[in-house]
């Protein structure tokens, strides 16, 4: 077994396996820029190495997978003018989603926690997403005054119905049978058998034949059943429409509906705007596409108010009192999100 550390994030050789574990569990694993920087070095170095058949990503601790990018320092970056140290960031992010995409070698992520933001960015994109019992998914980006990135431009609208776009303006949270039904995981498997998986994936053979011998029917979580619904909730292309519609809703899923509209009522209305606009033009993107798009969007809002006071409100201060800028969603002009997504000087440079 072959063995390296680079800071918060160990790499190991074990059979015919290159396995990754996120090690900053009282920071429930969330990346750094190192992290990211190591993690694209090393799937660089295994992709050419013939003794390497997959890849496997695991993490350490029970309470998550990766709860996203480091968030505080990136927020001290702006606060302190430091832009382009933030940007650096997300360029470096971005371009290792890119890279996990398009990796030629199995890649399966064991996710037996929380997996939200930046933890989606290194998993969702790879070949294989194994769900844990104590498996939760969510992109809770427009609460926080910024918008589903790390590809979520990609594969939000990709999930079964309108389950992205459900999940790009709620922030809700899907267990390992929604997340299965969506598409965001691939496997269900029980936590107690990961330790076994893992050894099972350090010996020859194909990887789906062996995720098949541990694998189990993902059962139907509380969504699923409500996916006719949220077809029908989420078509609109207005966040308002969205919004009237659920509040309207009728019938024994009312009591749901309506406190979905509460729920959008309390994020950013410029980053639902937004977010919504990703939802209908990601699902006529490339990939590549999608990611230049995110970088100019997170180009203009980390110069913008929204992000550090959402930062602010729910990290920091804790307040869940964020005060938007616009406030309401009637002040966001259709312009103004289209500029967003314009051209920038310095775009997203993907090989």
């Amino acid at each position: 077994m072959h063995e390296s550390r680079s800071p918060d994030i160990l790499f190991t050789r074990r059979g015919v396996a290159g396995i990754v574990t996120l090690d900053r569990p009282r920071a429930l694993n969330s990346l750094t820029h190192e992290m990211v920087l190591h993690l694209s070095a090393q799937l660089d170095a295994w992709r050419g190495d013939p003794a390497v058949e997959r890849v496997v990503v695991t993490a350490a601790g029970e309470r998550a997978f990766c709860a996203g990018g480091d968030i505080k320092v990136i927020y001290e970056y702006g606060r302190s003018g430091e832009h382009h140290r933030a940007l650096a960031f997300w360029r470096d992010e971005y371009a290792l989603n890119t890279l996990i995409k398009r990796y030629p070698k199995p890649y399966v992520s064991l996710i037996d926690g929380i997996v939200m933001g930046g933890g989606v960015g290194i998993s969702v994109h790879g070949s294989h997403r194994i769900a844990g019992e104590r498996f939760v998914f969510a992109m809770p980006e427009v609460g926080i005054g910024l918008f589903p990135d790390v590809g979520g431009t990609w594969f939000l609208p990709r999930l079964a119905g309108l389950t992205g776009t459900y999940c790009a303006l709620t922030g809700e949270r899907l267990g390992p049978e929604d997340a299965v039904m969506a598409g965001v995981a691939t496997h269900r498997v029980a936590s107690g058998r990961f330790g076994a998986l893992l050894d099972a994936l350090a010996e020859p053979g194909p990887t789906d034949d062996i995720l098949a011998g541990f694998a189990r029917p993902a059962g139907e979580g509380p969504l699923t059943p409500r996916l006719v619904a949220v077809n029908r909730l989420f078509a609109p292309d207005r966040v308002e429409d969205i919004v009237d519609g659920l509040d309207a809703w009728t019938g024994p899923d009312a009591d749901w509906a309506q406190g979905l509209a509460r729920t959008i009522r309390t994020k950013a209305p410029k980053s639902l705007k937004i977010a919504l606009a990703q939802m209908r033009r990601g699902l006529m993107w490339t990939f590549e596409d999608c990611m230049r798009a995110e970088f100019r969007l997170v180009s203009r809002f980390v110069y913008e108010h929204d992000f550090y006071e959402g930062v602010r409100a729910v990290v920091i201060d804790r307040d869940n009192r964020p005060q938007w800028r616009p406030a309401t969603l009637a002040e966001v002009a259709d312009a103004d999100v289209e500029a967003h997504f314009a051209p920038i000087k310095d775009e997203l440079e993907l090989p």
